[in-house]
Protein backbone atom coordinates (compact mmCIF):
# COMPACT_ATOMS: atom_id res chain seq x y z
CA UNK A 1 0.00 0.00 0.00
CA UNK A 2 2.64 2.18 0.93
CA UNK A 3 4.44 1.84 -2.66
CA UNK A 4 0.74 2.45 -4.20
CA UNK A 5 1.30 5.87 -2.19
CA UNK A 6 3.58 7.02 -4.00
CA UNK A 7 2.74 6.74 -6.94
CA UNK A 8 0.63 10.69 -7.01
CA UNK A 9 3.85 12.22 -5.87
CA UNK A 10 5.47 10.61 -8.62
CA UNK A 11 3.19 11.78 -10.78
CA UNK A 12 2.82 15.45 -9.29
CA UNK A 13 6.36 15.71 -9.52
CA UNK A 14 6.86 14.84 -12.84
CA UNK A 15 4.13 16.85 -14.30
CA UNK A 16 5.72 19.81 -12.38
CA UNK A 17 9.71 19.30 -13.62
CA UNK A 18 8.11 19.08 -16.80
CA UNK A 19 6.83 22.25 -17.14
CA UNK A 20 9.10 24.25 -15.33
CA UNK A 21 11.96 22.91 -17.80
CA UNK A 22 10.12 24.36 -20.70
CA UNK A 23 8.49 27.41 -19.37
CA UNK A 24 12.16 28.36 -17.50
CA UNK A 25 13.48 27.61 -20.94
CA UNK A 26 11.58 30.00 -22.81
CA UNK A 27 11.62 32.33 -19.73
CA UNK A 28 15.54 32.68 -20.06
CA UNK A 29 14.86 33.28 -23.65
CA UNK A 30 13.24 36.27 -23.50
CA UNK A 31 15.31 38.11 -20.93
CA UNK A 32 17.28 41.19 -22.78
CA UNK A 33 21.06 41.63 -22.28
CA UNK A 34 21.67 44.24 -24.94
CA UNK A 35 19.94 47.60 -26.41
CA UNK A 36 17.33 46.85 -23.61
CA UNK A 37 15.96 50.86 -23.81
CA UNK A 38 15.46 51.06 -27.25
CA UNK A 39 12.23 52.03 -28.62
CA UNK A 40 13.89 49.64 -31.62
CA UNK A 41 11.97 45.92 -31.40
CA UNK A 42 14.51 45.18 -33.63
CA UNK A 43 17.73 46.48 -31.55
CA UNK A 44 16.49 44.95 -28.55
CA UNK A 45 19.00 41.81 -28.07
CA UNK A 46 17.81 39.02 -26.00
CA UNK A 47 19.53 36.06 -25.08
CA UNK A 48 20.20 34.09 -27.23
CA UNK A 49 22.21 30.96 -26.44
CA UNK A 50 21.11 27.36 -27.60
CA UNK A 51 24.04 25.31 -27.31
CA UNK A 52 24.61 26.57 -23.83
CA UNK A 53 21.18 25.24 -23.12
CA UNK A 54 22.46 22.20 -24.42
CA UNK A 55 25.49 22.06 -22.04
CA UNK A 56 22.96 23.30 -19.44
CA UNK A 57 20.68 19.88 -20.41
CA UNK A 58 23.95 17.52 -20.50
CA UNK A 59 24.93 19.01 -16.81
CA UNK A 60 21.06 18.43 -15.30
CA UNK A 61 21.86 15.09 -16.34
CA UNK A 62 25.22 14.32 -15.42
CA UNK A 63 23.52 15.31 -11.70
CA UNK A 64 21.57 12.26 -12.17
CA UNK A 65 25.05 10.77 -10.61
CA UNK A 66 24.24 12.53 -7.02
CA UNK A 67 20.78 10.59 -6.72
CA UNK A 68 23.06 7.29 -7.39
CA UNK A 69 25.70 7.86 -5.15
CA UNK A 70 22.99 9.22 -2.62
CA UNK A 71 20.76 5.92 -2.79
CA UNK A 72 24.21 4.14 -2.45
CA UNK A 73 25.14 5.94 0.63
CA UNK A 74 21.65 5.62 2.10
CA UNK A 75 21.51 1.67 1.58
CA UNK A 76 25.24 1.73 3.10
CA UNK A 77 23.86 3.02 6.64
CA UNK A 78 20.27 1.60 6.72
CA UNK A 79 22.11 -1.47 6.03
CA UNK A 80 24.24 -1.40 9.46
CA UNK A 81 21.41 -0.48 11.44
CA UNK A 82 19.04 -3.15 9.66
CA UNK A 83 20.93 -6.09 8.60
CA UNK A 84 17.84 -7.75 7.81
CA UNK A 85 16.41 -5.24 5.60
CA UNK A 86 19.72 -6.05 3.64
CA UNK A 87 19.71 -9.49 3.27
CA UNK A 88 21.01 -10.60 6.83
CA UNK A 89 19.07 -13.68 6.74
CA UNK A 90 19.07 -17.05 4.68
CA UNK A 91 15.77 -17.38 3.10
CA UNK A 92 14.60 -21.14 4.25
CA UNK A 93 12.35 -22.46 0.98
CA UNK A 94 11.49 -25.56 -0.94
CA UNK A 95 13.90 -26.44 -4.24
CA UNK A 96 11.16 -25.17 -6.51
CA UNK A 97 11.14 -21.63 -4.90
CA UNK A 98 12.39 -20.01 -8.45
CA UNK A 99 12.86 -16.63 -7.00
CA UNK A 100 16.37 -15.19 -7.19
CA UNK A 101 17.34 -12.29 -5.50
CA UNK A 102 20.24 -10.15 -7.00
CA UNK A 103 22.63 -7.79 -5.39
CA UNK A 104 22.09 -4.48 -7.23
CA UNK A 105 25.09 -1.62 -6.63
CA UNK A 106 23.42 0.16 -4.10
CA UNK A 107 24.36 -2.69 -1.66
CA UNK A 108 21.15 -4.12 -1.23
CA UNK A 109 18.44 -7.05 -2.61
CA UNK A 110 15.70 -6.86 -4.93
CA UNK A 111 13.89 -10.27 -5.58
CA UNK A 112 11.56 -8.90 -8.44
CA UNK A 113 10.78 -5.02 -9.96
CA UNK A 114 7.53 -5.31 -8.54
CA UNK A 115 8.78 -5.92 -4.84
CA UNK A 116 11.27 -2.55 -5.17
CA UNK A 117 9.43 0.77 -3.73
CA UNK A 118 8.54 3.00 -7.06
CA UNK A 119 10.62 5.72 -5.95
CA UNK A 120 13.98 3.19 -6.34
CA UNK A 121 13.04 1.74 -9.51
CA UNK A 122 15.35 3.63 -11.49
CA UNK A 123 18.57 2.62 -9.59
CA UNK A 124 17.76 -0.50 -10.00
CA UNK A 125 18.41 -2.89 -13.16
CA UNK A 126 16.48 -5.76 -14.69
CA UNK A 127 16.79 -9.42 -13.76
CA UNK A 128 17.06 -11.03 -16.76
CA UNK A 129 20.25 -12.47 -17.71
CA UNK A 130 21.43 -9.73 -20.22
CA UNK A 131 25.40 -8.81 -20.25
CA UNK A 132 25.81 -5.85 -17.68
CA UNK A 133 26.70 -2.35 -19.89
CA UNK A 134 30.66 -1.68 -18.12
CA UNK A 135 33.49 -0.68 -19.12
CA UNK A 136 34.42 0.13 -22.65
CA UNK A 137 30.82 -0.88 -23.43
CA UNK A 138 30.08 2.28 -21.70
CA UNK A 139 31.07 4.38 -24.80
CA UNK A 140 28.02 3.13 -26.58
CA UNK A 141 25.74 5.31 -25.19
CA UNK A 142 27.96 8.19 -26.86
CA UNK A 143 26.00 7.66 -29.95
CA UNK A 144 22.65 7.96 -28.21
CA UNK A 145 24.58 11.07 -26.56
CA UNK A 146 25.12 12.67 -30.02
CA UNK A 147 21.82 12.64 -31.29
CA UNK A 148 21.03 14.43 -28.12
CA UNK A 149 23.25 17.02 -28.89
CA UNK A 150 21.99 17.63 -32.67
CA UNK A 151 17.60 17.28 -31.74
CA UNK A 152 18.03 19.54 -28.20
CA UNK A 153 20.47 22.50 -30.05
CA UNK A 154 17.66 22.67 -32.96
CA UNK A 155 15.16 22.72 -30.68
CA UNK A 156 16.44 25.42 -28.39
CA UNK A 157 17.21 27.36 -31.32
CA UNK A 158 12.97 26.68 -32.39
CA UNK A 159 12.31 28.15 -29.07
CA UNK A 160 13.37 31.19 -29.75
CA UNK A 161 11.05 31.86 -32.61
CA UNK A 162 7.55 29.97 -30.83
CA UNK A 163 5.47 29.92 -28.12
CA UNK A 164 6.10 27.35 -25.51
CA UNK A 165 2.75 25.75 -26.22
CA UNK A 166 3.47 25.61 -29.83
CA UNK A 167 7.43 23.83 -29.31
CA UNK A 168 5.47 21.32 -26.64
CA UNK A 169 2.89 20.84 -29.18
CA UNK A 170 5.85 20.16 -32.50
CA UNK A 171 7.86 17.83 -30.11
CA UNK A 172 4.80 15.11 -30.79
CA UNK A 173 5.99 14.54 -34.55
CA UNK A 174 8.11 12.40 -32.15
CA UNK A 175 6.44 9.60 -32.56
CA UNK A 176 5.89 9.80 -36.17
CA UNK A 177 9.87 8.83 -36.30
CA UNK A 178 10.52 6.63 -33.73
CA UNK A 179 7.77 4.78 -35.51
CA UNK A 180 9.07 4.71 -38.86
CA UNK A 181 12.51 3.95 -37.43
CA UNK A 182 11.60 1.05 -35.56
CA UNK A 183 9.99 -0.65 -38.46
CA UNK A 184 12.88 0.31 -40.75
CA UNK A 185 15.90 -0.67 -37.83
CA UNK A 186 14.17 -2.85 -35.20
CA UNK A 187 11.94 -4.87 -37.65
CA UNK A 188 8.69 -3.70 -35.53
CA UNK A 189 5.07 -4.36 -36.89
CA UNK A 190 2.64 -1.26 -37.52
CA UNK A 191 -0.80 -2.20 -37.95
CA UNK A 192 -2.89 -0.02 -40.43
CA UNK A 193 -4.83 2.24 -37.82
CA UNK A 194 -1.09 3.19 -36.02
CA UNK A 195 -0.33 4.00 -39.68
CA UNK A 196 -3.36 6.16 -39.39
CA UNK A 197 -2.41 7.81 -36.65
CA UNK A 198 0.29 8.81 -37.66
CA UNK A 199 -0.75 10.52 -39.98
CA UNK A 200 -2.88 12.19 -37.49
CA UNK A 201 -0.56 13.36 -35.32
CA UNK A 202 1.58 14.88 -38.68
CA UNK A 203 -1.78 16.46 -39.52
CA UNK A 204 -2.28 17.97 -35.69
CA UNK A 205 1.34 19.04 -35.96
CA UNK A 206 1.15 20.92 -39.28
CA UNK A 207 -1.96 22.54 -37.99
CA UNK A 208 -0.28 23.84 -34.48
CA UNK A 209 2.43 25.23 -36.79
CA UNK A 210 -0.27 26.77 -38.98
CA UNK A 211 -1.88 28.54 -35.53
CA UNK A 212 1.64 29.58 -34.80
CA UNK A 213 2.00 31.47 -37.88
CA UNK A 214 -1.14 33.08 -38.62
CA UNK A 215 -1.79 36.57 -36.60
CA UNK A 216 -4.52 36.85 -34.59
CA UNK A 217 -8.15 38.28 -35.26
CA UNK A 218 -8.50 41.36 -33.11
CA UNK A 219 -12.16 41.35 -34.33
CA UNK A 220 -14.63 39.62 -32.79
CA UNK A 221 -16.85 37.85 -35.61
CA UNK A 222 -20.83 37.19 -35.30
CA UNK A 223 -21.82 33.98 -34.55
CA UNK A 224 -23.06 32.21 -37.34
CA UNK A 225 -26.43 30.45 -37.38
CA UNK A 226 -25.99 26.79 -38.58
CA UNK A 227 -22.54 24.56 -38.70
CA UNK A 228 -21.68 25.11 -42.92
CA UNK A 229 -21.35 28.85 -41.86
CA UNK A 230 -19.16 27.93 -38.86
CA UNK A 231 -16.79 25.42 -41.70
CA UNK A 232 -17.11 28.52 -44.61
CA UNK A 233 -16.23 31.13 -42.37
CA UNK A 234 -12.95 29.12 -40.47
CA UNK A 235 -12.04 28.59 -43.97
CA UNK A 236 -12.25 31.84 -45.26
CA UNK A 237 -10.59 33.43 -42.04
CA UNK A 238 -7.74 31.21 -42.49
CA UNK A 239 -6.64 31.43 -46.19
CA UNK A 240 -7.25 35.31 -45.73
CA UNK A 241 -4.50 35.09 -42.43
CA UNK A 242 -2.09 32.55 -44.47
CA UNK A 243 -2.10 35.12 -47.29
CA UNK A 244 -1.59 38.02 -44.78
CA UNK A 245 0.91 36.70 -42.80
CA UNK A 246 3.35 35.09 -45.46
CA UNK A 247 4.69 37.89 -45.70
CA UNK A 248 5.09 38.64 -42.07
CA UNK A 249 8.85 38.21 -41.09
CA UNK A 250 7.43 37.10 -37.62
CA UNK A 251 5.56 34.17 -39.58
CA UNK A 252 8.49 33.00 -41.51
CA UNK A 253 10.18 32.81 -38.11
CA UNK A 254 7.43 31.01 -36.60
CA UNK A 255 7.52 28.63 -39.42
CA UNK A 256 11.38 28.03 -39.59
CA UNK A 257 10.96 27.28 -35.37
CA UNK A 258 8.38 25.07 -35.78
CA UNK A 259 10.17 22.84 -38.55
CA UNK A 260 13.54 22.91 -36.75
CA UNK A 261 11.50 21.47 -33.83
CA UNK A 262 9.76 19.21 -35.76
CA UNK A 263 13.01 18.07 -37.88
CA UNK A 264 14.79 17.48 -34.48
CA UNK A 265 12.55 14.73 -33.42
CA UNK A 266 14.58 12.64 -36.03
CA UNK A 267 17.52 13.13 -34.15
CA UNK A 268 15.58 12.35 -31.05
CA UNK A 269 13.66 9.11 -32.38
CA UNK A 270 17.07 7.96 -33.53
CA UNK A 271 18.29 8.07 -29.72
CA UNK A 272 15.33 6.52 -28.47
CA UNK A 273 16.28 3.15 -31.37
CA UNK A 274 19.57 3.40 -30.60
CA UNK A 275 19.08 3.33 -26.95
CA UNK A 276 16.51 0.52 -27.48
CA UNK A 277 18.93 -1.73 -29.60
CA UNK A 278 21.63 -0.69 -26.67
CA UNK A 279 19.40 -1.89 -23.82
CA UNK A 280 18.43 -4.78 -25.64
CA UNK A 281 21.70 -6.41 -25.64
CA UNK A 282 23.57 -5.11 -22.49
CA UNK A 283 21.62 -4.34 -18.98
CA UNK A 284 22.08 -0.91 -16.94
CA UNK A 285 20.12 0.75 -14.52
CA UNK A 286 18.11 3.23 -16.17
CA UNK A 287 19.38 6.42 -14.29
CA UNK A 288 22.57 5.43 -14.86
CA UNK A 289 21.84 5.12 -18.42
CA UNK A 290 20.40 9.03 -18.61
CA UNK A 291 23.56 9.63 -16.37
CA UNK A 292 26.18 8.79 -18.70
CA UNK A 293 24.59 10.10 -21.52
CA UNK A 294 25.24 13.66 -19.03
CA UNK A 295 29.11 13.24 -19.51
CA UNK A 296 29.24 11.79 -22.81
CA UNK A 297 26.71 14.93 -24.11
CA UNK A 298 28.26 17.22 -21.81
CA UNK A 299 31.97 16.32 -23.35
CA UNK A 300 31.25 16.36 -26.85
CA UNK A 301 29.23 20.15 -26.53
CA UNK A 302 32.18 21.48 -24.40
CA UNK A 303 34.25 20.35 -27.26
CA UNK A 304 32.04 21.26 -30.15
CA UNK A 305 31.58 24.95 -28.42
CA UNK A 306 35.00 25.50 -28.43
CA UNK A 307 35.49 24.63 -31.86
CA UNK A 308 32.33 26.84 -32.67
CA UNK A 309 33.38 29.29 -30.93
CA UNK A 310 36.87 29.19 -33.02
CA UNK A 311 35.94 29.21 -35.87
CA UNK A 312 32.74 31.44 -35.75
CA UNK A 313 31.53 32.95 -32.74
CA UNK A 314 34.80 35.05 -32.36
CA UNK A 315 34.22 36.26 -36.26
CA UNK A 316 32.75 39.74 -37.03
CA UNK A 317 29.75 37.84 -38.85
CA UNK A 318 29.54 35.46 -35.84
CA UNK A 319 30.07 38.10 -32.76
CA UNK A 320 27.07 37.66 -30.28
CA UNK A 321 25.81 34.96 -32.26
CA UNK A 322 24.28 31.33 -31.27
CA UNK A 323 28.45 30.72 -31.23
CA UNK A 324 30.00 32.74 -29.47
CA UNK A 325 30.41 31.04 -26.06
CA UNK A 326 32.40 33.86 -24.20
CA UNK A 327 29.20 36.37 -25.10
CA UNK A 328 27.23 33.08 -23.62
CA UNK A 329 29.19 33.05 -20.50
CA UNK A 330 29.64 36.47 -19.51
CA UNK A 331 25.56 36.97 -20.12
CA UNK A 332 24.88 34.29 -17.60
CA UNK A 333 27.61 35.70 -14.78
CA UNK A 334 26.46 39.48 -15.48
CA UNK A 335 22.70 38.72 -15.33
CA UNK A 336 21.45 36.92 -12.49
CA UNK A 337 18.13 36.35 -13.63
CA UNK A 338 20.00 33.67 -16.56
CA UNK A 339 22.04 32.30 -13.76
CA UNK A 340 19.24 31.24 -11.49
CA UNK A 341 16.97 30.12 -14.53
CA UNK A 342 20.18 27.70 -15.85
CA UNK A 343 20.15 26.78 -12.19
CA UNK A 344 16.98 25.17 -12.40
CA UNK A 345 16.72 24.30 -15.51
CA UNK A 346 19.40 21.87 -14.97
CA UNK A 347 17.19 20.84 -11.48
CA UNK A 348 14.15 20.48 -13.30
CA UNK A 349 15.69 18.48 -16.11
CA UNK A 350 17.47 15.81 -13.47
CA UNK A 351 13.92 15.51 -11.41
CA UNK A 352 11.85 15.25 -14.68
CA UNK A 353 14.48 12.21 -15.70
CA UNK A 354 13.95 10.56 -12.35
CA UNK A 355 10.10 10.92 -11.89
CA UNK A 356 9.47 9.99 -15.22
CA UNK A 357 11.59 6.43 -15.39
CA UNK A 358 10.18 6.05 -11.95
CA UNK A 359 6.59 6.51 -13.77
CA UNK A 360 7.75 4.13 -16.49
CA UNK A 361 8.68 1.54 -14.68
CA UNK A 362 6.02 1.52 -11.99
CA UNK A 363 3.12 1.92 -13.79
CA UNK A 364 3.92 1.57 -17.79
CA UNK A 365 4.81 3.83 -20.82
CA UNK A 366 1.28 4.53 -21.51
CA UNK A 367 1.10 6.01 -18.88
CA UNK A 368 4.24 8.82 -18.67
CA UNK A 369 2.71 9.47 -22.73
CA UNK A 370 -0.58 10.56 -21.03
CA UNK A 371 1.25 12.43 -18.12
CA UNK A 372 3.31 14.58 -21.07
CA UNK A 373 0.16 15.04 -22.89
CA UNK A 374 -1.00 16.70 -19.78
CA UNK A 375 2.40 18.83 -19.29
CA UNK A 376 2.11 19.93 -23.01
CA UNK A 377 -1.80 21.28 -21.77
CA UNK A 378 -0.59 23.01 -18.17
CA UNK A 379 2.85 24.49 -20.39
CA UNK A 380 -0.26 26.24 -22.82
CA UNK A 381 -2.73 27.49 -19.99
CA UNK A 382 0.38 28.86 -18.09
CA UNK A 383 1.89 30.56 -20.88
CA UNK A 384 -1.64 31.98 -21.48
CA UNK A 385 -1.59 32.75 -18.18
CA UNK A 386 1.69 34.71 -18.40
CA UNK A 387 0.66 36.70 -21.66
CA UNK A 388 3.40 34.79 -23.67
CA UNK A 389 0.88 33.83 -26.55
CA UNK A 390 -2.91 34.76 -27.68
CA UNK A 391 -5.54 32.54 -27.26
CA UNK A 392 -5.90 30.20 -30.84
CA UNK A 393 -8.90 27.94 -31.63
CA UNK A 394 -6.80 26.63 -34.33
CA UNK A 395 -3.96 25.52 -31.87
CA UNK A 396 -7.03 23.92 -29.95
CA UNK A 397 -7.61 21.35 -33.00
CA UNK A 398 -4.00 21.26 -33.74
CA UNK A 399 -3.40 19.81 -30.12
CA UNK A 400 -7.00 17.66 -30.33
CA UNK A 401 -5.66 15.60 -33.25
CA UNK A 402 -2.32 15.50 -31.92
CA UNK A 403 -3.47 14.19 -28.30
CA UNK A 404 -5.68 11.60 -30.32
CA UNK A 405 -3.11 10.34 -32.86
CA UNK A 406 -0.89 9.27 -29.78
CA UNK A 407 -3.46 7.58 -27.80
CA UNK A 408 -4.79 6.07 -30.84
CA UNK A 409 -1.45 4.30 -31.56
CA UNK A 410 -0.64 3.81 -27.97
CA UNK A 411 -3.63 1.51 -28.32
CA UNK A 412 -5.29 4.06 -25.36
CA UNK A 413 -8.67 4.33 -27.13
CA UNK A 414 -9.67 2.18 -29.65
CA UNK A 415 -9.91 2.66 -33.32
CA UNK A 416 -12.99 3.78 -34.85
CA UNK A 417 -13.49 0.75 -37.50
CA UNK A 418 -14.52 -2.21 -36.34
CA UNK A 419 -12.01 -3.93 -38.97
CA UNK A 420 -9.26 -2.38 -36.80
CA UNK A 421 -10.18 -2.84 -33.70
CA UNK A 422 -9.53 -6.55 -33.44
CA UNK A 423 -8.12 -7.75 -30.46
CA UNK A 424 -4.57 -9.21 -30.75
CA UNK A 425 -1.85 -9.11 -29.21
CA UNK A 426 0.57 -5.76 -30.25
CA UNK A 427 4.41 -5.94 -29.93
CA UNK A 428 5.45 -2.44 -28.61
CA UNK A 429 8.15 -0.41 -31.08
CA UNK A 430 10.27 -0.32 -27.63
CA UNK A 431 10.81 -3.25 -25.69
CA UNK A 432 12.30 -0.68 -23.74
CA UNK A 433 10.63 2.53 -22.18
CA UNK A 434 12.37 5.36 -23.92
CA UNK A 435 14.68 7.45 -21.72
CA UNK A 436 12.94 11.54 -22.41
CA UNK A 437 15.44 13.74 -21.59
CA UNK A 438 13.43 17.10 -21.77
Amino acid sequence: MANKAMIPFLVAMMLLTGVCNTLLSKYQDLQCVRNCDSDDPDQIKRFSQPVIQTAQMFIGEMGCWLVIAGFAIYKRYSARDAPLLNGGYDRVGSEDSTEVDTEDELGGTASTQEDVDPILKPVVPNIDGRTPLVGWRVFLLAMPACCDIAGTTLMNVGLLFVAASIYQMTRGALILFVGLFSVLFLHRKIFLYQWSALFIVVLGVAIVGLAGAIAPNPQAQPEPRSLPETAVLLVREASLQVRTAAVSAGALKTILGVLMIAGAQIFTATQFVLEEWILEHYALEPLKVVGWEGVFGFLVTLVGMIILHLAIGRTDAGRNGYFDMREGWREIAHYRVIAVTSVLIMISIGGFNFFGLSITRSVSATARSIIDTCRTLFIWIVSLGLGWESFKWLQIVGFALLVYGTFLFNDIVRPPLKACARRRKTQPLLEEAPIEHM
